[in-house]
């Protein structure tokens, strides 16, 4: 399966070490297809060096290891009707998720929770460990 996870997951590896969260990127890493979009990129590098700047370093070094492909976020994304999201900032990620083709955004943020679409299946961490 090609599965995308959102910025709060990586946050939550990288920055705090979350050996739960690390596990599970371990297994998709391991049996699927991470797949990463440039929004996700842009915002986990924003986040950490705003908030975490001490940690910049070890978020890229980590970045450097991991294996995923590249989804590419336009800057302004095109008029769609693929779905409507209250918070405009996940826009980004839900349309690279959807335009990568991707099966599965795992992702802890409610407001992807409420958008009603078949495809990718959106499930938490924990619903995903349970599940798969």
């Amino acid at each position: 399966m090609r599965i995308m996870t959102d910025t709060n997951m990586l946050v939550s590896i990288a920055v705090f070490n979350s050996s739960r969260l690390g596990g599970l990127l371990n297994y998709i890493c391991l049996h699927h297809t991470l797949v990463l979009s440039s929004y996700i990129l842009e915002e986990l590098d924003s986040v950490v060096k705003r908030k975490f700047p001490d940690k910049i370093t070890s978020v890229h070094n980590f970045l450097t290891k991991l294996p995923f492909e590249l989804e590419y976020t336009p800057p302004e994304l095109p008029k769609h009707d693929y779905f409507t999201i209250r918070d405009k900032n996940d826009e980004p990620i839900l349309y690279s998720a959807i335009t990568a083709d991707v099966d599965i955004l795992i992702t802890g943020d409610k407001d992807f929770y409420a958008v009603d679409i078949e495809r990718p299946e959106i499930i938490s961490p924990a619903d995903f460990l349970a599940k798969y």
